[in-house]
């Protein structure tokens, strides 16, 4: 009787005290599972930009997500999942729901990479230099942690616009500066001029538009790629290749597309506003495909741009 008495006793005690605690019990839980969600951040790796910041090889991308609620739930879900890296744009026209998710996250800012785009319309020096500082200002974060010329634009501004990029870096409001859907003969022809190498160019790429020769030479300027639509826009997800290997490691379709990203060691930024698809896009980094899956992957390369190509259509 003394052992029930004294069990009894502890246990409402325990109650009393739970009780008492400035959170409720439920509330206290939910917190607990939520949590359990930030650890997966752990296991993404990262790739180091010529500043020395670390970028995430996952980022959850925004474009077309709707600027207003829809981005900004989005963007929260997606930091509570463990996500680290988010990818906007002037032209998405969502930057300061950006911003405001990750302020509301409750997450450092110093832990969260966040990249954003000039869009061409706003190039040329004076243009570069006040729209920019304007991207910072919406996103209200101090500073922008990767800053991308969207597309090769103007060939006649080109030059001029990231040498407001690079005074901007300078001033410490860019931290890294890159480029989006540069072609070589681009790259080539801004390296020319540029005081500053890219350090990333971010295109399209998926096993049926592989752009193998940019990737090489990618590499060899020492240039990391980041991956949009890796998912091509979910129209190849019942390829059968692809649901084969899927089959064989045991994934979905779109985790297979994620890894094959991974394999090819591209910074990888599939789109989701949906939680658990965004889960689902996270955990592909645990996904390990075979050099003979990513051989076979590669195979279906048919030039499949899901959008637009400004590599071909930009003059050099």
């Amino acid at each position: 009787m003394q052992i029930i008495d004294y069990i009894t006793k502890t246990a409402l005690a325990i109650h009393v005290k739970l009780c008492h605690f400035p959170f409720h019990f439920s509330s206290s839980l939910q917190l607990f599972k939520s949590s359990q969600t930030f650890p997966m951040s752990a296991n993404i790796a990262t790739k180091t930009l010529p500043s020395g910041a670390k970028i995430p090889v996952v980022g959850l991308g925004v474009y077309l997500s709707e600027p207003g609620a829809e981005t900004y739930n989005a963007v929260l879900s997606a930091l509570k999942l463990g996500y680290h890296h988010i990818d906007t744009a002037q032209y998405y026209q969502n930057e300061a729901d950006v911003g405001r998710a990750v302020k509301d996250s409750g997450i450092p800012r110093e832990e969260i990479f966040v990249t954003s785009k000039l869009f061409v319309q706003n190039w040329g020096y004076e243009k570069a230099l006040e729209t920019s500082k304007a991207s910072n200002e919406k996103l209200g974060l101090e500073y922008i942690d990767l800053y991308l010329l969207h597309a090769p634009g103007d060939a006649a501004t080109r030059d001029e616009t990231w040498r407001a990029l690079e005074e901007l870096q300078e001033q410490g409001i860019l931290k890294d500066i890159g480029v989006s859907n540069f072609g070589e003969a681009h790259l080539d022809k801004l390296l020319k001029t540029a005081k500053v190498k890219p350090a990333v160019n971010q295109v399209e790429l998926h096993p049926w538009l592989t752009r193998s020769s940019l990737v090489e030479y990618s590499k060899e300027h020492g240039i990391l790629l980041e991956a949009y639509s890796p998912l091509a826009k979910a129209v190849k997800l019942s390829d059968p290749l692809v649901n084969e290997i899927a089959n064989e490691v045991g994934a979905t379709p779109a985790q297979v597309l994620v890894a094959f990203s991974l394999a090819n060691d591209f910074i990888t930024l599939p789109k989701s506003v949906n939680p658990e698809r965004q889960k689902a896009n996270l955990e592909a980094v645990n996904v390990k495909l075979t050099p003979a899956h990513v051989a076979k992957l590669a195979a279906l390369d048919e030039y499949l741009v899901t959008g637009w190509d400004p590599i071909k259509d930009h003059a050099v």
